[in-house]
């Protein structure tokens, strides 16, 4: 890891940030404690005998670390959510099972909890300081099944627990009236009104059913493992084979009627981003993926990978995916567990995964070099597969900037979307990384900019 650099952004910040591709040649001075105003927070969840692991803050204006002390976050902050106001984010601590929630206007704690085990997916999705963790390993007296919806309250250091079996993923609608969480090997979606939960809470089927019911069991998936809200209709993404099941598709749900539409086959379906009517979708589809040479597209390199995943486009117009069981328009993309997409302001894509092949040695290299992360340029169809190693854990765009924040293999790149290449500046920049020292693992933006 780099020495870290330090620097005076009131001074320079005009000049990095015309050299940093910026559309915005404002640093401008704010109210909080690192009185910046285009705040970017990455977790950092390394703690060593010369280095803590803490919430780190970086001047988006200029990509450079700022003076301001780390926000704790524990000993081991990861991963982290925040509400689409910005004004409250949420860091998960491995080492403790806790989660830390700050007010992002004063960069000051709002509180914490402490969750039974483990989490991987987490939202807040209003305003308030609540929050809500799937929690697969948690075990709750009194209920037979493994596994629970957390229901965070920040302000009071409160859980309330909802059983629901094997919880691994939670997606909230816009409002955060309706909950959908996810369970490993299942082949149904458990819908939960929070609002009505009053503990204890299970969402095991009883009789008579509860009326109004917290929670409704929807089946008709197939291995379904993650949705994209958008108004009242939920796009299911159904694992399929990947997962144990046996096709890879995207379905609807009607959040009113919670009504299951017909699947539309896919190639593989483990994440997904929306873009107006087209929903990009990213997975292996098998177990092992798909032979990376028999992907026949000529927007796809050569690797000395062996498998591929695939990135599908599906027309959500008419319900279509011209990508499927087609290899000679299949957009091949690393393979491994697709967890992660965001796409620039300029229309290039980003696509992550975990558990990849990773192709030569990004610090040594010779030949190709390849790890966990693709690019699509949705304006052309061109596909940059960048020469760096190791998962994918955090991606950050931003709206006033032709740049891309990415959490690759605990080092935080800065990424030039106009050429979806490292972004060089010989001063502060020259290897195209912010030098966090430790792990970064997530990433997120606290203004808006």
């Amino acid at each position: 890891m780099k020495q870290r650099l330090f620097v005076l952004a009131s001074a320079i910040g005009v000049i990095l940030s015309l050299a940093s591709c910026s559309k915005s040649n404002t640093t401008g001075t704010g109210t909080t404690t690192s009185e910046f105003t285009n705040r970017v927070l990455v977790s950092q969840e390394v703690t060593s005998a010369t280095t803590s692991g803490a919430l780190v803050l970086i001047n988006g204006n200029n990509d450079t670390l700022t003076r301001t002390p780390g926000i704790s976050a524990g000993t081991s902050p990861g991963l982290m959510a925040i509400t689409a106001a910005r004004n409250m984010v949420a860091a998960f601590d491995s080492a403790s099972n806790n989660v830390y929630a700050v007010n992002t206007s004063t960069e000051k704690s709002i509180g914490q909890v402490h969750l039974p085990g483990p989490t991987f997916s987490m939202v807040l999705p209003t305003s308030n300081p609540v929050g809500y963790a799937a929690v697969p390993s948690a075990n709750i007296p009194g209920y037979p099944v493994v596994g629970a919806l957390e229901v965070m309250n920040f302000s009071s250091g409160s859980l309330i627990a909802i059983a629901v079996s094997n919880a691994q993923t939670v997606v909230a609608n816009n409002t955060g009236s309706q909950l959908l969480v996810f369970g490993n090997d299942s082949n149904s979606v458990t819908l939960v009104n929070p609002g009505l939960a009053v503990p204890p809470v299970d969402c095991i089927p009883s009789s008579p059913p509860e009326n109004p019911p917290v929670c409704t069991t929807i089946n008709g998936f197939d291995r379904p493992v993650f949705a994209i809200v958008s108004g009242s209709t939920a796009y299911i993404l159904n694992c399929g084979a990947e997962c144990g099941g046996t096709q890879a598709s995207i379905q609807t749900l009607d959040l009113n009627s919670l009504a299951v539409g017909t699947p539309i086959p896919v190639n593989g379906a483990t994440w997904a981003y929306l873009s107006d009517t087209k929903l990009y979708v990213a997975g292996d589809g098998t177990p092992t993926g798909q032979l990376c040479s028999s992907l026949t597209n000529s927007v796809n390199a050569k690797t000395a990978a062996t498998y591929c995943g695939t990135l599908d486009i599906v027309n959500l117009t008419t319900m279509t995916d011209p990508y499927f069981n087609n290899p000679a328009a299949e957009i091949a993309i690393p393979d491994g567990y697709h967890d992660n997409m965001d796409m620039s302001s300029d229309g290039q894509l980003f696509v992550g995964s975990k558990i990849c092949t990773n192709v030569g040695n990004v610090n040594n290299p010779t030949g190709e070099v390849r790890g966990c992360l693709a690019i699509l340029n949705t304006n052309t169809g061109a596909v940059v597969i960048p020469p760096d190693n190791g998962d994918v854990t955090g991606l950050q765009s931003f709206t006033s900037r032709d740049v891309e924040y990415v959490a690759e293999d605990g080092n935080l790149r800065v990424y030039n979307t106009l050429t979806d290449a490292l972004l060089i500046n010989q001063d502060y920049l020259p290897l195209g990384t912010i030098p966090v020292v430790g792990y970064a693992y997530d990433v997120k933006a606290i203004d808006f900019f």
